[in-house]
């Protein structure tokens, strides 16, 4: 049987694609080895965090499943630097790891177009460079137009505790062994990548009278815009604080040469952002202590995440570990923390709509490119998704600029800068990071979605009511004057807050960076929800930001606009670099604004290019991508 869209994998980016693929209307295969791991969080037991949060939104914006499920599933939320600034606010969730798989994969089977099939890949079908199916591990092969990889950590993927070496994948499953082999061959640069987990600890084993609870939000929130909250705000799980201290130092120093890192078993590169604890230790000599969190994993069994301790100490040092850290004294570990390493490609192989520009119709998402994050992979399952169908429906593809979206940014930096280790996504990566907000994901992204059908008629009803709402509110706070009498004076002077006008617009009123649309309801009545008065005031409170941000991105946006032919031949531009000339040929630039991005492409080496552009091809043409 042959299929429009072949998945391989059933992790967030596997889940994400395939879902998008079917709901568009192709005939779609998720081929998985284990149906039961369909939608698992190996790692921690959360759902966003900082920028991660945002990215959820992004992907729920355009029509992705994370946010949704993600909804249904948890059993505490909060908003994530919620007394800074707009730009920094993201939503994290603690996510039920059995919960959260089974709405998941039972999304899944009551999608349309989709067949869930388990079976180990092992091998692509090519023929005249352009992919054509897959090939079990038991030789059966499955024909498909489109291939999206989404192989996760499975690669030839080997668990480490200490000296100790597994040649598995996380929960001790089977690993892909020759697939990156394979890939290897067809001309794909195979890095080695490693990531970790921390251990598990029995709930009853745990003195939580000892750490500082950590409770989720008393105020409602969901990552879907579509979706109402179904959760008691009033019957969330506590979530507990702890620190390390010298003893936890001093035990992991005395045996750091036992680490499966630092005694030379892992051959992978770790993540800069997502260390173990022992590299935290070695990299931050100078802190006396470091935060954990300890996190149920369900409310099925009796076992928490202890957020911060990732580690790959042999099983006998992490006991010791645990029981220094206070609280723990008395812990008993149900599973011990891993690392694992596993094969990925060179992301700089990838097109920006996530496509290879080594085998056609072959796409790829999550780990396999490079990232480490359920929320990355499915952001990346979901436009992979998008555009395999776009191509099925010889569309144009969709391509995220930085200033659209933090699945934008993520995308640019794999594919224009390319990555060493597992890359994760933060705010400081987006230069336009005021404009990607939590409260703005459908704002800047439902029309798009709506473009290239990735979303129903009805959400995109509700996405244009609400921007009705937006314009009246706004109207409404421009035209509704506020007689500033003596009683709300004295209520203003309540909250420090002094005003010398007798009138002024509800407007001007929240220009004041002390007045909020909390504080507004405390004088008057305003017939708008808070959703909807947030975003306003975001707009108000940092419009002169906003509007500097925007000239920005309208000044770089002509860069982006200048396209680079596909059959350019950089060897014949006279006074390039040497070195922007290998990168220029090895990533091929799809944009001139793509080609400044660029490590080692200099801003002489861009007029130099623009310069060739305007002789050789006049004004630039289209390229395909």
């Amino acid at each position: 049987m042959k299929y429009d869209v072949i998945v391989v994998g059933g992790g967030h980016a596997g889940i994400e694609a395939a879902h998008m693929t079917a709901f568009k209307g192709h005939k779609t295969i998720l081929i998985t080895m284990n149906i039961k791991n369909i939608g698992d969080m190996p790692c921690n037991p959360s759902i966003g965090g900082t920028a991660k949060g945002i990215i959820v939104r992004e992907i729920d914006a355009l029509g992705g499943l994370m946010g949704k499920i993600a909804d249904k599933s948890h059993f505490q939320i909060k908003m994530l630097n919620n007394s800074k600034g707009p730009a920094v606010r993201s939503l994290r969730c603690q996510a039920d790891k059995i919960t959260y798989p089974k709405n998941m994969l039972e999304a899944l089977r009551n999608q349309k177009n989709l067949t869930i099939k388990e079976g180990k890949v092992e091998n692509l079908l090519i023929k005249n460079n352009q992919v054509e199916g897959v090939s079990l591990e038991t030789n059966e092969e499955i024909k498909g137009d489109i291939v999206i990889l989404t192989t996760g950590t499975y690669l030839k993927a080997n668990v480490l505790i200490g000296s100790e070496s597994k040649k598995q994948g996380p929960h001790g499953e089977d690993r892909s062994n020759h697939l990156s082999d394979n890939l290897k061959k067809l001309g794909f640069d195979i890095q080695r990548l490693k990531t970790g987990t921390p251990p598990r600890i029995k709930a009853s084993s745990i003195d939580f009278s000892k750490m500082q609870e950590e409770k989720g939000d008393n105020q409602l929130w969901t990552f879907s815009f579509d979706e109402k909250p179904i959760y008691d705000i009033n019957n969330q799980q506590k979530c507990y604080l702890l620190y390390t201290n010298q003893k936890t130092h001093e035990i992991i120093m005395n045996n750091l040469n036992k680490s499966a890192m630092y005694g030379g078993y892992v051959t992978g590169v770790g993540p800069r952002y997502c260390p173990s604890i022992e590299d935290k230790l070695v990299r931050f000599k100078d802190k006396e202590r470091h935060q954990l969190f300890l996190e149920p994993e369900s409310l099925y069994y009796d076992e928490w995440y202890l957020q911060g301790f990732s580690t790959s100490m042999p099983k006998d040092v992490q006991t010791q570990m645990v029981h220094s850290l206070q609280g723990l004294e008395n812990a008993q570990i149900t599973k011990y923390a891993y690392a694992i390493e596993y094969d990925a490609i060179n992301p700089l192989q990838m097109k920006p709509t996530l496509e290879s520009k080594i085998i056609a119709n072959l796409y790829t998402a999550g780990q396999i490119n490079g990232t480490s994050g359920y929320e990355e992979a499915a952001s990346q399952g979901l436009i992979a998704g998008i555009n395999a169908s776009l191509k099925l429906e010889n569309q144009e593809p969709l391509i995220l600029k930085r200033n659209e979206a933090y699945i934008g940014v993520l995308i640019d930096d794999l594919v224009t800068k390319g990555t060493k280790e597992p890359y994760r996504m933060l705010t400081s990566r987006a230069e336009y990071r005021l404009l990607l907000r939590h409260d703005n994901a459908d704002l800047r992204l439902r029309n798009i979605a709506w473009q290239v059908k990735s979303i129903t008629k009805e959400q995109y009803q509700n996405y244009q009511n609400k921007l009705q709402k937006l314009n009246e509110c706004q109207k409404y706070l421009q035209t509704t004057k506020l007689n500033l009498t003596k009683e709300i004076k004295n209520t203003l002077k309540e909250f420090n807050i002094t005003i010398n006008k007798n009138q002024q617009s509800l407007y001007e009123l929240l220009k004041r960076p002390e007045i909020t649309t909390d504080l507004l309801p405390k004088i008057i009545n305003i017939p708008y929800n808070n959703e909807i008065l947030e975003e306003i005031e975001i707009q108000i409170k940092y419009e002169g930001y906003l509007n500097k941000t925007i000239k920005e991105v309208e000044k770089k946006a002509k860069l982006d606009e200048k396209q680079i032919p596909e059959d350019i031949d950089y060897t014949k531009i006279k006074n390039l670099a040497s070195e922007a000339r290998q990168k220029l040929e090895q990533i091929r630039p799809i944009s001139i604004g793509q080609a400044s991005r660029i490590s080692g492409v200099n801003p002489s080496d861009i007029s130099i290019l623009i310069i060739y552009l305007k002789k050789e091809y006049g004004k630039n043409e289209p390229r395909s991508i």
